[in-house]
Order: C-alpha cells, then sequence, then structure tokens
C-alpha cells in the first residue's frame, strides 16, 4: 500500500485497539461532551495500557457488583451505574464500529452516557470503586468503567441479545463476551493461519479474474474473511467426536471460493468450468459453475470422519434454506433411528437485501422450531454487502433498521460484527458455535462488509453507487489490514505477506498444469440408488396389517364421528373385502413399514386429512391424548412419522424435498389442502423437484399429494393445475398419476418405494371420490401390487359394438359411468388414463388396435380448454390414431369435450358450475 492510501486508512482506521494515536482520537470525543470532568479525560489517557492487561488477566462478567467510596450516596451511585451497564447491554450495538465504511460518531454514545453522571461529583469519578465479587483485585475507577464498557460493546462487535426472553441464554452470552476479548483470545500462530486463510480467499478471486476477465464468478472480495470464520468452525467440529456433519447452503456469492478454500474442489475443475471444457455425467445437463454443490469428508485425529456437504442451489437465492434444514432433519432422524445421538451442524450464509426481502427466510425460521421441522438451531451468516443488486438506500430495501431484525421472531441472538476484524469475526463464530450447541438455538453473525465489485463482474458499481465505490476504492483489503496489524504486533515480518501469496500462486499453478480429470465428481454423491428389494406380502399379511392400524385400544374414548368411520372402515372390510380411500393408504404405509422402509408424512390438516378421512391419529375426548396405530405395530421395521404442518406451501414443500433426496429407506410424502395451493412453492417445483436431476444429479422419492376436482367449490379449491405438471415433464423426470380407485392409490405409494427410477410423483387425489363407493376396491386389487396405467370399461361391453370411445381421468369417468349406466348406452366406451407421464403410449394402441373399427374418438374433461390433460394429451393420441390410419384425412381426430377457454379455473356460482358440469357429460354422451 502506498503511503498516501496507509495515511489515509491509518487515520480513519478504528481497528487497532493497542494503537495510541486511536485511543487519543477516542478520547478527543469525550473532552466537553462526555462530561465537564477535567480529570476524566487525564484518566482515559493514563489507564489504556492498564485496562487492557487488566482484561487479559482477568475475567469481566458485570452482573453482580457493588459500589464502595466514602461519604457517597451509594445507593443512588449504584442505580446509575446499573443503569449504565444494562445502557450498554441493551443498546451497545447501535453505536459499535461495524461497518467498514462508516465510521461511527463516539459523541452520540457519550453524549449518552453523560446523563448516567449527573448527580456525580467531579471528584467522585476517581473515588468510586466498582467492585465486582467474581474478580479478586480488580476495583476499576467510575470513570474507568464506560472505557471498559465501550471496548467490550462498542467496537468491532455489536452484541444484540438483550431482547431475548430466555434469561439463562442472556446471561450465558453477558457471561461469554464480558469475560473474554476477541484481541486476546488468538495465539499468534492462530493469528498467521487467520492471516494465511485470508491470502488464500483474496488471492483465489484475483487469480480467476486475471485469467478469466469479465466473466461471472460473484467473487467474495470485500468479505474474504468468510473463509476464515467457516474453516475455524469446521475445525472446532473436528476436534468433537460427537459432531458427525455439516451442511451448507449458500446462494452464488462467493460460493466459488468457499468450493476451493473450503471443500477443497479442485481448481482445475473450476478452471474448466470457466473453459466449458469440463465433463459432463451422461443424461445431465449440469449447471452454472457457481451454482454447483459438492461433499468432503475430514478426518480428525482420533481417525474420526466429518461428513461437509454445500447444497446446490439456483438463483433463487435463500430458497436453498428450507431445503437444508430438510437434509439436516433426515439426518438427525437416522441417528435417532440408529441410536447414534450426533450432532449435525446446520450453516446458512445469507445475503442482507436477500435475508429481509425473501418471505420463504421467514416461513423457514417459523418452521425452525417446531416438531416437525426443528433442527436444533442454525449458524447463520449474512454476508452483508450493504446493497442488493444496485439497491443501497436502506430506505429502498427495507423497513427495519438491520438486515437481521428477523431473527428476533424466533428469539434469536444477534451478532453485528466488522469483517475488516477477522479476530473479532472468529471470535463471535465460536460464540454463534457454542450458543447453538448449548440452547439448540439459531444465531446470527451479520457480517458487515461491501462489495468491491458490482453484482457480478460485468457490472460497474460505481454508475448507480457513485459515492459508495469512491470509499470501497480506496479501501484497504481486509488482507492488508491484517497484515499490518500482524507486523505492528510483531507476530510477523514485513515480507511473510509476500512470500505468502507467492507460494500460493505456485502451487495454484501446480495444479492447473496437472494432469486431467477424467470422472466429474460432482455428482460423487448422486450415483444411481440401488433399487429396493420389494417383498411379497400376501393377503394374510395385508389383513393382519389392517386389523392392526384399525384396532384402537378401549380405553380411548374416541370422537363419535371418528367411532363411526372406523367402525365403517372395519364393517366395509368384513363384509364386502373391500378398503376406502382412507384405509388403503393407511395399508399403504404399514405395508412399507413392514418391509422396513420409514414414511414421513406431512401437510396442513394432514393427520386428520382436509376431507375427514384419514384419521391418523385418534385423540381422546376425556384427556387429549393422541393415539397413532401406525406407531404401534410391534412386528414393522420401519419408522412411521405425520406432522400436520406450518400454514406454508414454499419453505414446508422445500423441506421436504430436502428431506427425500437421495433417499432410498424412507418415503416422504407431502400432502396439499387443496392441490392449487401447491402454486405458492412453483419455484421449488421448477428448480428442484422436475429439474434437480437433470441439473445436479440429485434424485429425489417425494410425493405431492394434490387434490383435484370440479365440485363448485370456486376458483382456488377446484384445479391442482395438472396443466403445469405436464408441461414440465421431460426426460422421465416425475411422474404424473390420477388414480380413479382405492387400489390404485395403495399401488402408487408402494411402487414409489420400490421402482427402478426413483423420481417425484405428483399424484393428482381426489376429494369427493373419497366418498364414493364405487371407487372402492377389493383386497385381491391390493395384493397384486401392479399400478394400471389405464382402465377399460368393460362393463356388459361388446367390443364389437362400440361406435364411440370416450378418453378421461380422475372423478369425471364416475359420472360418465353412471349416467351411462343410467341411460343403457351400450355402444360408447369410457377408458380412464391413470399415467398422464410417462404417456402409455403402448397401452393406447392396444386399446385403438381393438377398437380399430371406431371412428369417434374424444377427450373429456372438467377443466377448461386451456388447463387440464388436453393441450398436453391431443397431440399424443392423435399421432397413434393416425398411424392407425384412422381419420387420416382429417386433423382434428380427437375432439374435445370440457369447459370453454378461461382465465379462471372454475366458476364461483355452484348452479353455474351444475350447468357446466351437465353440459359435459350430455355432449360427451351424446345426450344433449
Amino acid at each position: 500500500m502506498n503511503n498516501k492510501n496507509f495515511n489515509f486508512w491509518n487515520s480513519s482506521s478504528w481497528l487497532y485497539i493497542a494503537n495510541q494515536s486511536y485511543i487519543e482520537s477516542i478520547d478527543s470525543y469525550k473532552d466537553n461532551s462526555f462530561t465537564d470532568f477535567s480529570l476524566l479525560k487525564q484518566s482515559f489517557s493514563k489507564i489504556n495500557n492498564k485496562i487492557d492487561i487488566s482484561i487479559k488477566k482477568n475475567n469481566f462478567l458485570y452482573k453482580n457488583y457493588s459500589v464502595t467510596g466514602n461519604k457517597i450516596d451509594t445507593k443512588n451511585n449504584s442505580t446509575q451505574v446499573s443503569n449504565l451497564i444494562n445502557f450498554f447491554r441493551t443498546q451497545g450495538y447501535k453505536y459499535a464500529n461495524t461497518n467498514p465504511l462508516k465510521k461511527i460518531d463516539k459523541k452520540k454514545l457519550y453524549s449518552k452516557c453523560k446523563k448516567y453522571f449527573k448527580n456525580i461529583k467531579e471528584h467522585e469519578c476517581e473515588i468510586i470503586n466498582i467492585f465486582f465479587p467474581e474478580i479478586k483485585k480488580f476495583y476499576p475507577l467510575l470513570n474507568n468503567l464506560v472505557y471498559i464498557l465501550e471496548k467490550i460493546y462498542c467496537r468491532s462487535v455489536g452484541s444484540e441479545y438483550m431482547h431475548l426472553d430466555n434469561m439463562c441464554e442472556k446471561k450465558w452470552i453477558q457471561h461469554y463476551i464480558e469475560n473474554q476479548h476477541p484481541k486476546f483470545f488468538f495465539t499468534n500462530d492462530e493469528k498467521i493461519n487467520i492471516l494465511k486463510k485470508i491470502i488464500k480467499s483474496e488471492e483465489f478471486e484475483k487469480y480467476l479474474h486475471t485469467n478469466f476477465p469479465g466473466s461471472k464468478r460473484f467473487s467474495l472480495e470485500g468479505c474474504e474473511v468468510l473463509i476464515p470464520l467457516l474453516n475455524y468452525i469446521i475445525n472446532i467440529c473436528t476436534q468433537d467426536d460427537d459432531t458427525k456433519n455439516i451442511f451448507l447452503a449458500m446462494a452464488h456469492r462467493g460460493r466459488l471460493n468457499v468450493l476451493s478454500n473450503i471443500f477443497k474442489k479442485n481448481i482445475k475443475k473450476i478452471f474448466n468450468e470457466f473453459q466449458g471444457t469440463e465433463i459432463i455425467k451422461k443424461n445431465y445437463n449440469g449447471d452454472v459453475k457457481y451454482h454447483l454443490g459438492y461433499d468432503r469428508v475430514i478426518k480428525n485425529k482420533n481417525n474420526k470422519k466429518l461428513y461437509l456437504n454445500i447444497r446446490c442451489n439456483p438463483s433463487h437465492l435463500e430458497i436453498v434454506y428450507p431445503v437444508l434444514m430438510g437434509a439436516v432433519r433426515l439426518q438427525l432422524d437416522l441417528n435417532k433411528r440408529k441410536n447414534r445421538y450426533k450432532k449435525v451442524i446446520p450453516i446458512i450464509i445469507h445475503g442482507d437485501a436477500a435475508i429481509s426481502g425473501q418471505g420463504v427466510v421467514q416461513e423457514s425460521l417459523n418452521m425452525s422450531q417446531t416438531r416437525a421441522y426443528g433442527i436444533n438451531g442454525s449458524i447463520h451468516i449474512v454476508i452483508n454487502n450493504q446493497i442488493g443488486f444496485t439497491t443501497s438506500e436502506q430506505k429502498d430495501l427495507r423497513s427495519t433498521q438491520y438486515c437481521t431484525d428477523i431473527a428476533k421472531m424466533i428469539n434469536s441472538p444477534v451478532f453485528h460484527v466488522n469483517a475488516d476484524d477477522p479476530e473479532s469475526v472468529l471470535f463471535i463464530g465460536k460464540l454463534a458455535l457454542d450458543f447453538r450447541n448449548k440452547f439448540k438455538k439459531d444465531v446470527f453473525i451479520d457480517l458487515l462488509s461491501y462489495r468491491r465489485n458490482g453484482h457480478n463482474e460485468v457490472d460497474d458499481p460505481s454508475v448507480t453507487q457513485p459515492l459508495m465505490y469512491q470509499k470501497i476504492h480506496n479501501h484497504p483489503t481486509i488482507c492488508q489490514i491484517f497484515n499490518l496489524y500482524l507486523i505492528s504486533q510483531q507476530v510477523i515480518k514485513k515480507n511473510f505477506l509476500s512470500k505468502i501469496k507467492k507460494n500460493f500462486y505456485q502451487k495454484l499453478h501446480e495444479k492447473i498444469l496437472d494432469k486431467p480429470i477424467l470422472k466429474n465428481k460432482n455428482f460423487k454423491k448422486n450415483k444411481y440408488l440401488l433399487q429396493n428389494k420389494k417383498n411379497y406380502v400376501d393377503k394374510n399379511i395385508l389383513k393382519k396389517l389392517f386389523n392392526t392400524v384399525t384396532h384402537i385400544p378401549n380405553k380411548i374414548s374416541l370422537h363419535p364421528l371418528v367411532k363411526k368411520i372406523y367402525f365403517n372402515k372395519i364393517k366395509l372390510f368384513k363384509e364386502k373385502k373391500m378398503l376406502d380411500w382412507g384405509s388403503a393408504e393407511i395399508l399403504a404405509y404399514s405395508r412399507l413399514l413392514y418391509a422396513g422402509i420409514s414414511c414421513r408424512l406431512t401437510g396442513q390438516d394432514v393427520n386428520r386429512g382436509t376431507f375427514f378421512h384419514r384419521h391418523i391419529n385418534v385423540y381422546d375426548q376425556n384427556n387429549g391424548l393422541v393415539y397413532t396405530p401406525l406407531k404401534n405395530i410391534n412386528y414393522v421395521k420401519g419408522n412411521f412419522d405425520s406432522w400436520d404442518s406450518v400454514l406454508s406451501e414454499e419453505s414446508s414443500i422445500a423441506f421436504e424435498y430436502g428431506y427425500s433426496v437421495n433417499q432410498l429407506h424412507t418415503l416422504t410424502i407431502w400432502e396439499a389442502q387443496f392441490g392449487d395451493f401447491a402454486n405458492g412453492a412453483q419455484n421449488i417445483i421448477d428448480q428442484f423437484i422436475v429439474s434437480g436431476e437433470k441439473k445436479w444429479g440429485d434424485r429425489s422419492n417425494l410425493i405431492l399429494l394434490l387434490p383435484h376436482g370440479y365440485e363448485g367449490q370456486g376458483p382456488e379449491h377446484s384445479s391442482a393445475r395438472i396443466e403445469r405438471y405436464l408441461q414440465l415433464s421431460a426426460e422421465k423426470n416425475i411422474e404424473v398419476c390420477i388414480p380413479t380407485t382405492s387400489s390404485q392409490m395403495y399401488n402408487l405409494i408402494c411402487n414409489q418405494i420400490f421402482k427402478k427410477k426413483i423420481n417425484p410423483l405428483i399424484i393428482i387425489s381426489p376429494k369427493s371420490m373419497l366418498r364414493n363407493s364405487l371407487s372402492y376396491s377389493k383386497i385381491n386389487d391390493f395384493e397384486k401390487e401392479k399400478f394400471l396405467n389405464i382402465i377399460i370399461d368393460t362393463n356388459n361391453i361388446n367390443s364389437k359394438k362400440i361406435t364411440k370411445i370416450i378418453f378421461c381421468s380422475g372423478k369425471i369417468y364416475y359420472e360418465l359411468f353412471e349416467k351411462k349406466i343410467k341411460y343403457q348406452i351400450n355402444n360408447i366406451s369410457i377408458i380412464r388414463i391413470e399415467k398422464m407421464y410417462p404417456f402409455p403410449i403402448k397401452d393406447i394402441k392396444k386399446i385403438i388396435e381393438e377398437y380399430s373399427h371406431v371412428k369417434e374418438y374424444i377427450w373429456c374433461q372438467e377443466e377448461p380448454l386451456n388447463q387440464g390433460s388436453w393441450t398436453y394429451i391431443k397431440d399424443k393420441i392423435n399421432i397413434i390414431l393416425y398411424s392407425y390410419n384412422i381419420n387420416k384425412i382429417r386433423n382434428d381426430q380427437l375432439k374435445y369435450v370440457g369447459r370453454p377457454i378461461s382465465s379462471c379455473t372454475a366458476v364461483g356460482n355452484i348452479n353455474m358450475h351444475v350447468i357446466q358440469q351437465k353440459r359435459i357429460i350430455q355432449e360427451a354422451l351424446n345426450l344433449v
């Protein structure tokens, strides 16, 4: 750094606590503003070294103290001292020098302190001692106390924790920060190691910039201290044999740096990604380099393994947060099932604009302490660049003072830290880890920094932030600041920085020139999962399972309606050997548990069922106790969990997706209250569920249950938006099914865990059809465990007499069927397509061959013309019809019957709905 820049930095820096000129500059603010006591300024200048030594040698815990003095009003003084200490604890963070681009004017702080000396005379400042019982032989004077408190609460760290409701948590934090100080926390060797990590972080970005100028990399420059912070937290965890996993989630800012310096991803691999020469695994599209995840395994001195994982993430920034939560919860549940109680540490890295701006953060925090989604707390690190893309004015970014104010909704402490002070950053990192492990709660580190470049390296940020970037241009890097600091402390020599840089560049260059990479390790964790071996379950085992899951102990007093439902289920099974939808679904779960497969079912009202049909839990009406039959099958190996979810779709589906990724022995199911409610999670569906495997190799067995059906309930309770899932389906990425019998539902659920290719399953599930007795199935249909892609109407049909075929799906089949029977229509065959994707072409071809003489084909649906399955299915069936020389002259072989084109899914008027539904049935069956 040249002399001009150094002088500018030296005169403006507040970092050097040991620097006398820094102390004197603080003292100059105190004169005539803090107090009129002439002795105070003089006293401050004398005690600096004494206080520093005392802080180093003694533990400071300002909780129990007394005020002593000769002929002094100690009672009044004690109250004022108490108020002064409380002021620093509650308000000190507001006056801390946490912003590297803006120095706090301490005049405001000292002006606030002045009132606490209102009734104390001048000579009493040096007479009154503050006595701390925990600290022997240390009696600071009253005028020294302000300096001590200012040093703890108003330097590089702003500790915001007095809003916590839990007194134990508050006292613990007080003890932690008042007994220790960052400047005396690290040994010289540790400080040198910190500097080395900063150098690596900074030089990595420079190396990429030199070799790929103008390429997007979303650099970490301005917040390079993130690398030593993560490294320090990981090193602490490696020393703890009880810590098994660390899961990391972050957006693209700094991801490449983290991949290289924390996860040790081969730099040559990163180079190949910049050059576009990386090896993409067959059947994968891959993703841009700053979206990719990675794995790393670290062994400690006891040969214990620590597994690190950074999740893949699209450009939706904070959306990966609940996905990570799901992955962590899965690991915790697996540990619990194996009686292996190991720590799993989640670290979420946010952006300042995103954490306050994106609603998924609020949803995820709301879930974080609940029974269904709790993960024992997370460590949140905010890379606070003080800008969001091109918006830097706080009044435009948020309505709160701090971007981390959202943390207060779950009573989490927040530590605002200046990123230019690495010792303080790492000190708070250890505090955060210790707090999280002790209290199993979230903790936030607000890492105030800056963004040295634009949003990406192509942007020129000075166009919209000219003054801000003038400051940044003149501001020394963290590496320069900490290097000079260690030189001034005689920890390193002046040539240390150049030697480390040279060595780093040499090693980096050697890795680039190393032999080519033959394998794509991005997909190491994404191997095709082995298929579960399907064990045969005969009718007798199914009967036994059914009897178990429908048995409620006599001591439980059931609600009359629930009692009637269970009675009817048992009666239906005994008398007709049939199962309704609720029974079929619960039987499917019990069958999987019998096979050693665990199940997790979540959703709004999922235990009872939105339509009062499931009743997984039953509630004793006398004492409120909950009984779950599926958890009381003593002869099964799997575990069952069902949770009524929070009132959220985006974060809850993201959580379940994270829980389900690359899982073989756990089936994950999420149910929407109504199918169209899932549209609140559209970016999860688009960016993860349907494309996660193609981009990242992440395979999920997640089932989405989406209730669908037109019953006059209005636009928001009718359609599950089938068309959206069909539009997103390609390359066998998902399955989309519309079952119309209870056995079909059973078979779908069971086969999801046993099928050869694991992928998400979208089930368009029934509503009114749940109680349609025509849709109930006999026990024999369950024993086969074979899902039928299509179901042909064979009721009193002579295929030679058929002149018209109606293709349909869902509940409209039963409305067509009932009218067909009523009017004795024997020349029409109704065919249900149960699997929409992958489309059952072979099955349809067989039907067309059998009915080759038929000339009229119809697709009938409840949904409007521009919705539902029509636009997806018409070309597929028309191609088949064309290939069999049916209506070859015409282009519209398959006719449409349904609602007309509409901007809404359904009408809100029940009478209009009935008229529309009646017209569809009549037109399809030629009853008009």
